[in-house]
């Protein structure tokens, strides 16, 4: 079973930088698709950016220009910088993978059925 983990989240004052990182227990290099995605309490989870097998970046609109989706596909990290945050972006970040195309959506924010879903973790940005 594939593995994802989640770090680099916490408390910054708004203006701030985070870099979130995502371990995925495979090999990423061929993945159709990597994302991140935000869920705040009551609300449903929403796409943030992805990036594909290509290295194609796309960004949900409020993240375009501040935040910049990354991998490295020798380590298998998934990155998240996140730049000019604030208080708007708190909530609990997760990254998903989905190692092959299902026929489903193409890659970007609006796909939410991703294989695999690491367990979050938390951003919170003060004003």
């Amino acid at each position: 079973q594939l593995q994802l983990m989640e770090s680099g989240g916490g408390s910054v004052q708004a203006g701030g930088s985070l870099r979130l990182s995502c371990s995925v227990s495979g090999d990423i290099s061929n993945y159709y698709c990597m994302g991140w995605y935000r869920q705040i309490p009551g609300k449903a989870r929403e796409g943030i950016a992805t990036i594909d097998k290509g290295d194609a970046r796309s960004y949900r609109g409020p993240a375009k220009g501040r935040f910049t989706v990354s991998k490295d596909n020798a380590k298998n990290i998934l990155y998240l910088d996140m730049n000019d945050l604030t208080p708007s972006d708190s909530g609990t970040y997760y990254c998903a993978a989905l190692p092959e195309f299902d026929g489903g959506a193409w890659c970007g924010p609006g796909r939410y059925t991703m294989d695999y879903w690491g367990q979050g973790t938390q951003v919170s940005v003060s004003s």
